[in-house]
């Protein structure tokens, strides 16, 4: 949605909607979208008067100008602006004065049907010690939640970079990481530039067991809470169309110890569980039986493009990511 409304402001300044306020968490891509709206202007109207600014710089404008007693100025550049943007609105709270002058510069260009766009990490009734007055303008026009990113926009994202970067990589890695970086863009594209720099220095081909290798700090201080090794047992068996019982019983059956090993493969992986832990979880095998599922995994990831995509769907499902 706020992409949206800030691709319908751009094309039509002070008439779709005004104010356009856009708030949601670090690294989702305010800033981005804020100056695509000043770039979308200026190519449809080479013309047009924008301003792009942080709450923070609009202040120290003004307590300059105060200094210099030159407020009338202040007020007469803002009072031709066709395009206000403002960054990170919610730093206006708690600056009696500055709310007033920013209120003041609101109604007049809202006035003139000038074009305001705000954004924020949350909403406006969310900004502690906002003065009312400027609530009741923020909310006046359209409010868009910038969400975190789902699955396949995650994707999306990491294959334009790849492609822009001129990157090899495959679907299979670009998808581990979107599996497991979930957060922000910003947070996305650093992962795929860390896993870019550590494939040059290496000079080595970007796998997903490469990849996990490079991101397992992030990966694993990122983790979400919830996941048991009973889970991992759940969605491998359901992926492999086999009870939970199999996977945790004493037996060598041809069907179940392929499953087993990824099991085993995902429990040290995703959980960092001890091979001993392993061993007991899944019928009190020997630790060693773990260490030699987790390694023939591991390697075959590196080659195996059938099991990095069997990989993959699984850290979706266990993660439950959409």
């Amino acid at each position: 949605m706020a992409r949206a409304a800030c691709y319908a402001v751009s094309q039509s300044l002070g008439k779709t909607y005004n104010p356009l306020f856009i708030y949601g968490g670090v690294g989702l891509g305010k800033t981005h979208l804020l100056q695509s709206i000043g770039n979308e202007a200026l190519k449809l109207n080479p013309a047009c008067r924008i301003k792009y600014m942080t709450s923070e710089r609009f202040t120290s404008d003004l307590i300059e100008s105060i200094r210099n007693q030159r407020v009338n100025d202040f007020k007469e550049y803002y009072r031709k602006i066709d395009l206000l943007i403002i960054d990170d609105v919610q730093f206006l709270a708690g600056k009696e004065k500055t709310q007033e002058e920013f209120f003041h510069i609101f109604n007049y260009l809202s006035q003139l049907n000038r074009q305001i766009v705000l954004s924020s990490d949350r909403a406006p009734k969310a900004i502690p010690t906002l003065e009312e007055r400027l609530r009741s303008r923020f909310e006046g026009g359209m409010i868009a939640d910038i969400s975190k990113p789902d699955f396949e926009t995650r994707v999306a994202i990491l294959r334009r970079k790849a492609a822009t970067d001129n990157l090899e990589i495959t679907d299979d890695a670009l998808r581990f990481i979107a599996s497991n970086v979930t957060n922000n863009i910003r947070e996305l594209e650093g992962a795929l530039n860390r896993v870019a720099a550590s494939s040059q220095l290496t000079k080595s081909k970007i796998t997903v067991n490469f990849v996990s290798s490079v991101l397992s700090e992030l990966i694993s201080s990122g983790k979400r809470k919830g996941i048991t090794h009973k889970h991992i047992i759940k969605v491998v068996s359901d992926f492999f169309d086999i009870s939970p019982e199999e996977l945790t019983i004493k037996g060598r059956k041809k069907e179940v110890v392929r499953p087993r090993q990824i099991v085993m493969y995902l429990m040290r992986s995703e959980l960092n569980y001890s091979y001993p832990g392993i061993g007991e979880k899944l019928g009190g095998r020997d630790h060693t039986t773990a260490i030699h599922a987790f390694e023939k995994i591991r390697k075959e990831l590196e080659v195996n493009e059938k099991l990095q995509g069997e990989i993959t769907l699984l850290l979706e499902q266990i993660y439950n990511i959409s």
